[in-house]
């Protein structure tokens, strides 16, 4: 099964879009229509890279777009980028989301009692190689660590690509920890000071800050594609997410999308043009005390 995408609007401009296609070219949504599994038996997942480590760029699936493609996220009508908080640039690895997840903002979870922040799981891809935003690949879980985020529960999982030269010696938590000192501690101190250049309180985290195994990991994501699953069937609880979808729903479903629809959804937007330049104050590095 391979994926392919499609640029629409101007780089860096808040026209942007990257739409995805299946094999057969037909447009589908990265959300709904990307299996969650690239290979069930092995618990080896899709995910959707969003951001290329060291870039600032906050690019994210647009879960209330129809057909969900990827765009820069906005505040206060302005293109949205991280800072760089001292001594990180952007993004301290590839990160993105698994396909057919969902955080659901109405379960309290036993373990943060916090609820789930209406997003598809979040993913840190670590390893050797820096992706390309808009790629789907295929990953090995490795572990998880559940952030608190203004309240709401936003676990972030950390994998591996299964192609990555790396990928035969990690295969658990403690492995990321044996062979890369430092990092883990570094991903807990990136996620929790990210924000705060934007005038926000540190994140918090559940478990004081300790990354869970690769079995509570992929016990953690099952049970947001159980939450997906639900979404997608009750369209009274969409709560203001773009559910319709070109393969997974059944005909009759208030969330089936044509493929007609689908085209002209894309064929409505501003056709791919020259990248505008990202503003001097990106690279920008923040200081203050822990």
């Amino acid at each position: 099964m391979s994926f392919s995408i499609e640029e629409r609007g101007k780089p860096n401009t808040l026209s942007y879009r990257v739409f995805y296609k299946n094999q057969d070219g037909k447009y589908i949504s990265p959300f709904h229509d990307i299996p969650i599994y690239a290979d069930e038996a092995q618990n080896i997942f899709h995910m959707v890279v969003e951001v290329p480590r060291w870039t600032n760029a906050k690019m994210e699936i647009a879960t209330k777009d129809p057909l969900n493609p990827i765009k820069q996220d906005v505040k206060k009508g302005n293109l949205r980028y991280v800072a760089n908080v001292f001594p990180y640039k952007g993004y301290i690895w590839n990160y993105g989301a698994i396909p057919q997840t969902w955080e659901d903002p109405a379960h309290k979870d036993c373990d943060t009692e916090c609820c789930g922040d209406n997003d598809p799981i979040d993913v840190c891809k670590i390893g050797s190689r820096v992706c390309t935003r808009g790629e789907v690949i295929k990953v090995k879980v490795l572990g998880v660590l559940a952030m608190i985020d203004e309240g709401e529960t936003d676990w972030k999982v950390i994998a591996i690509n299964v192609d990555d030269p790396e990928a035969k010696d990690l295969n658990d938590i403690t492995d990321v920890q044996r062979l890369k000192p430092g990092y883990l501690e570094a991903t807990v101190d990136w996620f929790r000071r990210y924000k705060v250049p934007d005038g926000k309180p540190e994140n918090k985290f559940a478990f004081n800050e300790e990354f869970k195994d690769k079995d509570f990991a992929i016990k953690t994501i099952k049970s947001t594609h159980d939450f997906w699953k639900a979404l997608i069937s009750q369209p009274a609880s969409s709560g203001g997410l773009s559910c319709k979808n070109t393969c997974v729903s059944e005909a009759g479903n208030p969330f089936c999308f044509s493929l007609e629809d689908a085209k002209a959804v894309v064929d409505g937007t501003c056709p791919c043009g020259d990248a505008e330049s990202i503003p001097d104050s990106v690279d920008k590095w923040f200081y203050y005390q822990k």
